[in-house]
C-alpha cells in the first residue's frame, strides 16, 4: 500500500497493492493495522455506495457539527474526486485537491473531517463506496456550490448533472466562521 501525502494537510491518496492473475485482480480496500499504521481511522461508523451516470457531479458536502471523514473508493468507472478545506481559521481555507479515482487504478482518497467533499462522474457509469467516520445526519448537512468561483474547481466537460440540494448550494464565503468547522492546528 502506498500513501501520498497531498498539499492539504491530512488528506491523502492511498494506492492498495492490486494482486492480478488470469481470474482478474484481488486488492485489500481497508485492513485495520496497515491504514492505523499510516494514520488513517480504524473506525468506522457507516459504509455507502453510490451509483451515478457520466456527468453526475455530487457536493460539495460537509457536516457541521459532527464531521464525517470518508474514505472513497471507485468500485467501478472513473471519478474525478475532490476535497476543500473548509476549516474556519485553517490556512490552507478554501482550497482544494483533486485525485482521479477508478476501479481500475484502484486508487482512494481520504477526506478527514473538515473537509467539503464532492465527485464528479467521467465514465458511463461509476460505483462509488466510501467509509464514513460518523453517522449521517440532516441537520448537520451542508452544501457548497459546486461552482464557487473563490474555490476555483476545474469540472471536466459539460454542464454537470446536479440534484436540488446540490444546485442550491452556498458560496463558501456565505457561510458564518459557526456555521463551519474549526481549524485545530496539529500539536
Amino acid at each position: 500500500m502506498k500513501v501520498e501525502r497531498t498539499s492539504l494537510s491530512g488528506v491523502s491518496i492511498i494506492t492498495p497493492e492490486v494482486h492480478t492473475d488470469d481470474r482478474g485482480s484481488f486488492r485489500e480496500s481497508w485492513q485495520r493495522s496497515r491504514y492505523g499504521d499510516a494514520g488513517l481511522p480504524t473506525e468506522w461508523w457507516q459504509d455507502n455506495v453510490s451509483i451515478s451516470r457520466r456527468g453526475v457531479l455530487r457536493g460539495l458536502h460537509f457536516q457541521h457539527p459532527n464531521p464525517q471523514g470518508k474514505l472513497v473508493t471507485v468500485l467501478r468507472g472513473e471519478i474525478l474526486d475532490v476535497a476543500v478545506d473548509v476549516r474556519a481559521g485553517s490556512p490552507d481555507f478554501g482550497r482544494f485537491v483533486t485525485a482521479t479515482l477508478s476501479g481500475e487504478n484502484g486508487r482512494q482518497l481520504w477526506v478527514p473531517e473538515g473537509f467539503a467533499h464532492g465527485f464528479q462522474v467521467l465514465s458511463e457509469e461509476a460505483i462509488v463506496h466510501y467509509k464514513v467516520t460518523r453517522p449521517y445526519d440532516p441537520a448537520a448537512d451542508r452544501t457548497i456550490a459546486w461552482d464557487d468561483p473563490a474555490i476555483g474547481i476545474e469540472w471536466r466537460g459539460a454542464k454537470p448533472i446536479l440534484s436540488r440540494k446540490d444546485a442550491a448550494g452556498r458560496r463558501l464565503g456565505e457561510f458564518a466562521p459557526d456555521e463551519l468547522p474549526a481549524y485545530r492546528p496539529e500539536r
